[in-house]
């Protein structure tokens, strides 16, 4: 297969990486920046492109979308009237505009569509997910899921102020940069039905988006989900506990730990790694799933229509903060 990778920013390069390390197929890349191509050419040996449409003219099989978020529709709905698979980082986008378009054209072309939600992959999440499935803790009443970073150390190789994320016309915000929380809490209490939220920017970043957020989310269900997301805490945090009837579970993505308290045994069951855990493991797993999925072996775990889901929790609890008001789905 041929794989296009639109946007050779931080992430466009890690999966031009993995690509490379599974020995996928051959991978050509676009970038309207001059550096990155010159960048990507070098160390990845790549054919590299400065004009979208000669990369397309190129036949690629598959594109992945590792541009600013605001871009994202504008060349998947051109990678899937070309008839290849997608693969489009998080969120899929950052409004709802032409979103049911793409998903029309990836229906009626037979196309897998996989959005790269890649918490999904990791280790103790999918722990957390199974113990929840199990029963571990019963019936599951509540979920508390957290995410903060100071943002100028997010890529502290570059200006943080230039970034998608500090920029609102290209999609940033922190709540939308922090929709792997919202995935992954839908993912463990299920369609949600309402939603409210507090958000402002409240520090003294050069930004010109939300960087702090405070979502509470309902399920069809009844489960109460707290969503905190920020760009200010100085000390890296992303973390989670369910609380149920017969127990509780905790994840810490730093402390690269789940515990699990059973009512049953009365006590804390620590599960952890034996060896240490690399943030690459997850995105490696990611990619071999998509690869997969592309040889119809398995279903996307985050397909458009699943990604759309989580943006329109997103796109209401910005509804609910604007309006003062429970927003309902």
């Amino acid at each position: 297969m041929r794989f296009l990778v639109v946007g050779c920013g931080s992430i466009g390069k890690r999966h031009l990486s993995n690509l490379r390390l599974l020995s996928a197929g051959e991978a050509i890349a676009y970038d309207t920046v001059q550096e990155r191509r010159e960048e990507v050419r070098e160390k990845y040996g790549v054919k590299v492109f400065s004009d979208f449409e000669k990369a397309l003219q190129n036949k690629p099989d598959v594109v992945l979308v590792c541009t600013p978020t605001s871009l994202h529709m504008k060349y998947a709905l051109a990678a899937g009237h070309a008839g290849c698979h997608l693969f489009i980082e998080k969120p899929i986008s950052h409004s709802m505009e032409r979103v049911d378009e793409l998903i029309d054209i990836a229906t009626s072309k037979n196309l897998i569509t996989l959005v790269g939600c890649n918490f999904r992959f990791h280790w103790g999440l999918k722990l957390v997910k199974k113990l929840l499935d199990e029963g571990k803790i019963g019936r599951l009443f509540c979920v508390r899921a957290e995410f903060g970073q100071y943002l100028p150390d997010w890529h502290p190789w570059e200006d943080y102020r230039k970034g998608y994320s500090a920029n609102k016309a290209l999609g940033g915000g922190i709540i939308l940069d922090a929709i792997h929380e919202i995935d992954y809490v839908q993912w463990m209490i299920g369609k949600v039905d309402a939603v409210s939220c507090f958000t402002g920017k409240l520090s003294s970043l050069d930004i010109d988006t939300e960087d702090i957020a405070e979502i509470l989310l309902r399920s069809k269900d009844g489960v109460i989900a707290n969503v905190h997301m920020d760009y200010v805490q100085r000390v890296y945090n992303r973390s989670c506990e369910l609380i149920g009837e017969e127990g509780t579970i905790t994840w810490s993505f730093q402390d690269n730990q789940v515990r699990l308290y059973s009512v049953k045994d009365k006590e804390w069951q620590l599960y952890a790694r034996d060896v240490q855990y690399e943030v690459n493991e997850m995105y490696v797993a990611e990619m071999e799933h998509f690869l997969r999925c592309i040889k119809r072996e398995e279903q996307p775990v985050l397909d458009a229509n699943g990604a759309k889901a989580d943006l329109e929790i997103v796109l209401a609890a910005k509804r609910s903060f604007k309006s003062g008001k429970t927003v309902k789905l």
